[in-house]
């Protein structure tokens, strides 16, 4: 399948593991060169080898401001910016405490809206860019209604 993503730039967050690793691996075959971002250089590494300098690979927790702009100062532009990071803890409804919604809203939505705010306009000026938040609901079951209360109200 021809995407027509040659020589297009795409930043994919949680891209180190899971689904977003996936999107990597699938925007790379249709020739993009992608950023990843996360919180550990091993990790990183382990995940994504060298892929012909078409990664790159930046070192930023995207949970706080700080490190969306480490990104934002490492990868200026992009054309295409994947909103795929999300976490969420296995916890009873009644035991998620102020500080456990807050750290999942800053990483699940806080972490997009900074870098969505930051590479918008500048897709909006060259006339041509895509901004995807990524949601997960296919969780299966009742264990998820009770465990994903939290990260599906935050997604």
């Amino acid at each position: 399948m021809d995407l027509q993503l040659k020589n297009r730039k795409a930043i994919v967050t949680g891209g180190s593991a899971g689904i977003g690793l996936a999107i990597v691996k699938a925007l790379l075959a249709e020739g993009a060169s992608v950023v990843v971002p996360g919180r550990s250089q091993a990790k990183l590494d382990q995940a994504l080898p060298d892929n012909d300098g078409a990664v790159q690979k930046v070192v930023a927790d995207l949970a706080t401001a700080e490190g969306a702009a480490t990104l934002t100062q490492a990868a200026p532009d992009a054309d295409i910016l994947i909103n795929n990071l999300g976490v969420y803890e296995p916890k009873a409804f009644t035991e998620i405490s102020d500080d456990d919604w807050l750290k999942m809203f800053e990483v699940n939505v806080l972490s997009g809206v900074r870098l969505s705010r930051h590479y918008f306009p500048r897709m909006l000026a060259k006339n041509w860019g895509r901004v995807i938040f990524m949601v997960l609901h296919g969780f299966p079951g009742k264990a998820a209604l009770i465990f994903l209360k939290k990260y599906s109200l935050s997604r």
